[in-house]
């Protein structure tokens, strides 16, 4: 069985395979993907590399290009999200600059700039041309592309980058980028799945792949490997509910069964019992967190 050719943050070759997992979401590809572990870093990656299907991997009805209805998880998370917001603008001195790296139409921007009347600037980055018009509305400035394009004069104190570094082909890369444009006090945020979890270990079509547009992905291990490289400090790293990886799970084994039908026009998170899940799981790995490695993790980054 081939393996990827190297891993990018540490060169080596040593691989070992973790397992194969197809779209089980929204049905965009039928081939599997391998997933491959690297022995020495603990990095997993997915191979192929699927770069040139961005088109296709991302349909028109993917769950971060529709606006939706917000439910009572959705309003739990977000009151959770603002006390997180609130801690790191009191860290901030002065006039703040924020930069949301695939923040879309600005919207957790608005959220946080109801929280402090210190924010001066905002600037989205993200692939979706559908967004930009929306985010200037909203008051926020956008560049349509990728972040490593992504030229400015501008220094931010307080940089997004929730649930994006997993979906990229080179995540040092990404962080060097965002190294070269932080303040001095300048902080990062990241929200990354983590792969050394006990979902991850139950499933074998694990949610958190979200494949195949998950490429890389971190265990606390690996991400500190990461950030060492990237000349940047972790100031905490935290475990958070993974609920949304839990269903998409156990819907993708109740499809298995033939007991539900995933189809491209109506993905795993169109599913009626998708809500009902999230509620469950979240609850669960609440419970869970003080004492158990949950698959998600908050991590905040600093120079």
């Amino acid at each position: 069985m081939p393996t990827p050719a190297s891993c990018f943050l540490c060169g080596k070759s040593d691989f070992r395979y973790w397992g194969s997992c197809t779209d089980i979401e929204y049905c965009t590809i039928p081939d599997p993907f391998d997933f491959y572990e690297c022995k020495n870093c603990k990095l997993l990656q997915i191979d192929p590399v699927p770069v040139n299907k961005l088109s296709v991997i991302y349909p028109s009805n993917y769950y971060s290009f529709v606006l939706h209805k917000k439910g009572m998880v959705d309003k739990i998370k977000e009151w959770m999200d603002k006390r997180l917001f609130k801690k790191i603008l009191k860290r901030l001195k002065g006039d703040i600059k924020i930069l949301d790296v695939g923040g879309g139409s600005g919207w957790l921007l608005n959220v946080i700039r109801s929280i402090s009347e210190r924010i001066k600037f905002t600037q989205v980055v993200d692939l979706d041309s559908n967004a930009e018009k929306l985010a200037k509305e909203n008051g926020h400035e956008y560049f349509c592309g990728r972040i490593e394009d992504f030229e400015t004069t501008q220094k931010f104190d307080f940089v997004l980058l929730l649930n994006l570094i997993e979906h990229v082909e080179n995540p040092l890369a990404v962080l060097n980028k965002i190294e070269h444009i932080l303040t001095d006090q300048g902080i990062i945020l990241i929200k990354t799945p983590n792969y050394d979890s006990l979902d991850a270990r139950l499933f074998k079509n694990w949610g958190g792949l979200h494949c195949p547009r998950h490429w890389v992905l971190f265990s606390k291990k690996s991400f500190a490997k990461l950030a060492e490289k990237a000349n940047l400090r972790i100031q905490t790293l935290s475990y958070t509910q993974g609920a949304p990886f839990w269903a998409v799970s156990v819907l993708a084994a109740m499809s298995k069964r033939k007991w539900i039908t995933i189809t491209s026009e109506r993905p795993v998170v169109k599913h009626p019992l998708f809500p009902v899940l999230l509620g469950i799981f979240a609850a669960l790995d609440l419970i869970r967190k003080p004492f158990a490695k949950t698959s998600q993790m908050f991590i905040i980054l600093s120079r």
